[in-house]
């Protein structure tokens, strides 16, 4: 048996309990024995993020830290261009064994915006998706992606086979957070306890991150 690996991308402007929970239930799942946080360099679907690329790094390290299968891949804090995720799941395919799986895990909303994405018709090459899904999620999956689904979807993440190709929903348990909610509060001066991990607020409030005066 191989390994299986799952890999979350995102800017993490900062990383919050929604993503941490959100990769622990997928992680628990599916057995995954390594889950991967990416941060994102410059997201080429994002605005830039606020705070400095190596500060976001070091708030997902610590939100992390020692909580196993969750580790931080900086690979893409290291690229001199834009953070294409087809680029990352070819290099990290290329480091791992014939029959290791990778899953890719995809919001609906980002994965609703795929035909957007750079080379996005080359995922499945390299990896399955997870579509992480809410109850409150627009079921209507665009036209672009309904061909796509019809052939690739597999109805029980479990049955996932292979080490690449195929897409499957795994039901989310919904926390209304969001990094931008965060960013106005912290900006209006008001808690994020409980928001975020205690070593992240921490670091937070260590560097006067996100505050009005940035």
């Amino acid at each position: 048996m191989g390994k299986r690996i799952g890999l979350l991308g995102g800017t993490f402007d900062p990383v919050h309990i929604g993503h941490l929970r959100s990769a622990l239930e997928v992680a628990d799942a599916l057995g995954l024995d390594e889950l991967r946080l990416v941060p994102n360099a410059r997201p080429p679907h994002r605005d830039t993020p606020q705070v400095s690329a190596q500060q976001r790094l070091e708030m997902v390290r610590l939100a992390v830290d020692g909580i196993a299968p969750l580790v931080v891949d900086d690979r893409e804090l290291k690229r001199d261009k834009p953070s294409y995720t087809v680029d990352t799941l070819e290099l990290m395919r290329a480091e791992l064994a014939a029959d290791d799986q990778l899953f890719l895990l995809l919001g609906w909303d980002a994965f609703c915006g795929l035909p957007t994405w750079h080379r996005w018709e080359e995922l499945l090459q390299h990896c399955h998706i997870l579509v992480l899904q809410r109850p409150d999620a627009d079921a209507e999956s665009p036209d672009a992606l309904r061909n796509l689904l019809a052939a690739r979807s597999v109805s029980d993440p479990l049955a996932l086979t292979g080490p690449s190709g195929n897409i499957a929903f795994v039901w989310q348990t919904p926390l209304a957070v969001s990094a931008t909610q965060i960013r106005q509060l912290l900006a209006s001066g008001k808690s994020v306890r409980f928001l975020v991990p205690d070593a992240v607020l921490a670091y937070i409030d260590a560097h006067g991150l996100y505050r009005a005066s940035n």
